[in-house]
């Protein structure tokens, strides 16, 4: 109990309009960008995690729940991810045998997103990319470079025939609510360095 309230607190922290940052537009934000391959994880995890994240109050993105009939696909998933401040990216067996897994996972390295691994049912040295021959060896590369990046950050790890897929969404939550508060500070810190540049610059021409 003690625990999620710890968590709707940090939430709302995220939700609290922030001093120096631009109010919001009537476009709904994109907080969590999660990344997965869905006949593995849709109905499991990536579900279970769109849920939780949702029922604090912030804005995940998951294709299923965040499309709607007439939308372009790569348009809008590219754009999400753009605007996300933090990506999940939930490996599962044959994750690598999505294109769109991969260029959605090249596409947050790529724009420098802060992400989450989650290795469901999967070790990282066994997420592998197999060369079928639809795909240039430049987007090969794109791939593999990206995947190698998650593969050695420091993520989280599931066992879905022995865990607790409770406690386990509560745990990976918290991590990702974690890592908004701190891309937050560190965008509040840029916008003061930008404002405190653009002064010195303003003041330096007019003298």
């Amino acid at each position: 109990m003690q625990r999620s309230m710890i968590t709707k607190s940090l939430a709302t922290r995220i939700l609290r309009p922030t001093t120096h940052i631009k109010p919001p537009t009537t476009q709904k934000p994109c907080h969590v960008f999660i990344n997965h391959r869905g006949v593995d994880t849709k109905k499991t995890i990536a579900g279970l995690l769109y849920q939780h994240i949702s029922s604090l109050g912030l804005s995940p993105f998951l294709d299923n729940k965040s499309m709607r009939p007439g939308d372009q696909l790569f348009d809008k998933i590219d754009s999400a991810i753009k605007k996300s401040q933090v990506g999940v990216a939930v490996f599962s067996p044959r994750y690598c045998e999505s294109y769109f897994c991969l260029h959605e996972l090249a596409l947050m390295i790529e724009n420098k997103k802060k992400i989450v691994p989650i290795f469901c049912d999967v070790k990282p040295s066994e997420l592998k990319i197999k060369d079928d021959g639809t795909c240039s060896t430049q987007k090969l590369k794109r791939f593999q470079f990206a995947l190698d990046e998650a593969r050695y950050t420091v993520g989280l790890t599931f066992d879905s025939s022995k865990g607790d897929w409770s406690e386990f969404i509560t745990k990976a939550t918290d991590v990702i609510i974690q890592h908004l508060l701190e891309a937050q500070e560190n965008q509040q810190y840029l916008n003061n360095h930008r404002r405190i540049i653009t002064k010195y610059s303003d003041d330096a021409n007019s003298t």
